[in-house]
C-alpha cells in the first residue's frame, strides 16, 4: 500500500520587490542603472532564519529529534560562516559545515541560488484526522490551512466550514481575512450544492 507524504515549499520573499517609494519615480542618473536593478542576493542571515523556522516547524509536529537537530545545526553553522553561502556556492566551493548532510547542503544550496527549498512536511496522509482529509478535498485549502482550520475552529466537514465562514469565526483567525473566507465558504457551498445534485438525480431502489 502505498502512503502518501506531503511536502512544503519555503520561499524568501526579496524586500526589495515588497516594498515601493515615490523615489523609484524619479529619473535614474547616469551610471546607475545596473546598480539598481541588481537583484538582491539571499544572505547567511535569511537561510540561516528558514533553517531554524523549520526545525520549529518539525519540533512543533512532535517529529524525529535528530532531523530537528541537523536544521539548527545547519542554521548555525551558516550564521558561522565568514562569507555569503551564495558567493561560495558560485564559485564552486564546498560548504563547509561540520556534520552537514548531502540532502540538506542540497536544499541550502537551492534556498541560497534560487530562493526557495522544498521540504518533506513530516505529516503522511494516513496519519492525519479524518477532519483535515476532508477539508484537504476543498479547493484553496492546502495542508496547514486545514490543521489550523481543524485544531483552531473545530472544522472537521465541509458543512462545519460552510457554517464557521457564514458566522465570520475563520476571518478573525491570524492569516485570514474577509476575501480568504468569503472564498472559502463559496468552495464549502459549492460541494454541498454538488452533492445535493448528485443525490437527486441517483436512481430509485429497485428501478430497472
Amino acid at each position: 500500500m502505498s502512503i502518501m507524504q506531503f511536502t512544503q515549499t519555503v520561499q524568501i520573499m526579496p524586500p526589495t520587490q515588497m516594498r515601493r517609494s515615490k523615489r523609484t519615480t524619479q529619473p535614474t542618473l547616469p551610471g546607475m542603472e545596473t546598480e539598481q536593478a541588481q537583484a538582491q542576493k539571499v544572505t547567511n542571515r535569511q537561510i540561516a532564519e528558514v533553517l531554524a523556522s523549520i526545525a520549529d516547524m518539525i519540533e512543533s509536529q512532535n517529529g524525529n529529534h535528530y532531523r530537528i537537530q541537523a536544521y539548527r545545526n545547519a542554521a548555525r553553522g551558516v550564521l558561522d560562516l565568514q562569507e555569503s553561502v551564495v558567493d561560495i556556492l558560485t564559485r564552486g566551493a564546498p560548504l563547509v559545515i561540520p556534520g552537514l548532510g548531502e540532502r540538506l547542503r542540497t536544499r541550502i544550496k537551492d534556498l541560497a541560488l534560487h530562493g526557495s527549498m522544498t521540504i518533506n512536511s513530516g505529516f503522511y496522509a494516513q496519519t492525519l484526522p479524518q477532519g483535515v482529509r476532508i477539508l484537504l478535498t476543498v479547493e484553496h485549502i492546502g495542508l496547514y490551512t486545514a490543521i489550523r482550520l481543524h485544531e483552531e475552529l473545530g472544522i472537521d466537514s465541509i458543512e462545519k466550514l460552510y457554517a464557521e465562514a457564514q458566522l465570520h469565526h475563520i476571518r478573525e483567525l491570524p492569516g485570514f481575512g474577509v476575501r480568504s473566507e468569503a472564498r472559502l465558504q463559496r468552495m464549502a457551498e459549492n460541494i454541498m450544492r454538488n452533492r445535493q445534485t448528485t443525490h437527486n438525480h441517483a436512481p430509485l431502489g429497485g428501478a430497472a
